[in-house]
């Protein structure tokens, strides 16, 4: 039987067909899907970043402890988010990726620097367990604009 143009043309009644869901993944990722991978990766890096500060401290003032680990962990994260919560692979773009994520870096490292200043005038002789607390605050507020930063500008889809 030879088929005729009704029969290969959908109706007219007949609802239109959506994309498969899978094509909006490997498309546009949503905010829903990039969230809790960014979360993640936010917290590893968070843990990554005050062990670094922790062991820094040892051995310098706060600051310079503060500036390395920040900026380690930039690095780290920058990469860990580029792969698993943008999806982008491969080499092209990965430098110039880093450094409009040390941006982000710029704007974590004002915040935590200004913790650790107001600190130090607030409560000069404060514990370490108050700067990491101090340091936890500040990486949170710098958490929404990394991410902010990165969704719409550093990874943004052409």
């Amino acid at each position: 039987m030879v088929p005729t143009d009704e029969s290969t043309q959908p109706s007219q009644s007949s609802p239109p067909t959506e994309p498969p869901r899978t094509a909006q993944r490997s498309g546009e990722p949503t905010v829903k899907r990039q969230l809790p991978s960014f979360l993640a990766i936010g917290v590893l890096s968070t843990l990554f970043y005050l062990g670094l500060y922790i062991v820094a401290r040892r051995f310098v003032d706060p600051q310079v402890a503060n500036l390395i680990a920040l900026a380690v962990s930039a690095v780290a994260n920058t990469a860990a988010n580029r792969r698993f919560t943008f999806g982008i692979t491969g080499t092209d773009g990965a430098l110039r990726h880093q450094l409009q994520g040390a941006v982000a870096f710029v704007i974590g490292l004002a915040l935590s620097a200004g913790v650790l200043a107001l600190l130090d005038l607030a409560a000069p002789n404060a514990s370490k367990v108050v700067e990491v607390a101090g340091l936890v605050v500040a990486n949170g507020l710098a958490t929404v604009v990394r991410f902010l930063l990165m969704k719409v500008w550093v990874f943004k889809r052409a």
